[in-house]
């Protein structure tokens, strides 16, 4: 069956609508035996995630050319990275997808970084940057006590309580 209703247009309204800025969520279904050979993203499609205000894109699929995303400054978490481009169909807008292991659900919020990617609800923002932002100072502080140290003996007296350490 093929897909007509929609074009990637649809997808670009709907992404301009949107809070700013924001992550392009897109699950690509293809054939298990063209799914690594076949990315619907690249530089013309990137460039146009990236006026309508996204920052970055998630798929479940591969991307192609990285040589024409990368200077952009767009983050991309995907499956991979291939030459070929399959055949486009959007088949809805603004719906769950299923892609990096998870599935996202649209007013999700989406944190990602070269690590992978996290959602959560977006009532949730304050408390997960509170959250994240105390975990980050507790390892920076960890970690400069590390790498000053000497020796397993230190080592174990900075990670005391840590779950890295037997108790």
């Amino acid at each position: 069956m093929t897909f007509k209703k929609l074009t990637l247009m649809d997808v670009l309204e709907a992404m301009d609508e949107l809070g700013k800025p924001s992550i392009f969520c897109f699950q690509q279904k293809f054939p298990p035996e063209i799914a690594d050979k076949v990315g619907l993203s690249g530089g013309n499609m990137t460039s146009s995630m990236r006026a309508c205000g996204a920052i970055g894109a998630l798929s479940n699929g591969p991307s192609r050319d990285i040589h024409e995303i990368r200077p952009m400054n767009f983050q991309y978490l995907t499956r991979g990275i291939c030459a070929g481009h399959g055949p486009q169909a959007v088949h809805a807008v603004q719906v769950p997808v299923s892609i990096a292991g998870m599935d996202v659900a649209p007013g999700e919020i989406v944190h990602m970084d070269e690590n992978g990617a996290v959602k959560f609800p977006a009532d949730r923002l304050e408390e997960v940057v509170r959250t994240a932002k105390a975990l980050a100072a507790e390892e920076d502080e960890r970690v400069g006590q590390l790498l000053k140290a000497r020796g397993v003996k230190a080592v174990k007296a900075i990670m005391s309580g840590h779950q890295y350490v037997k108790k």
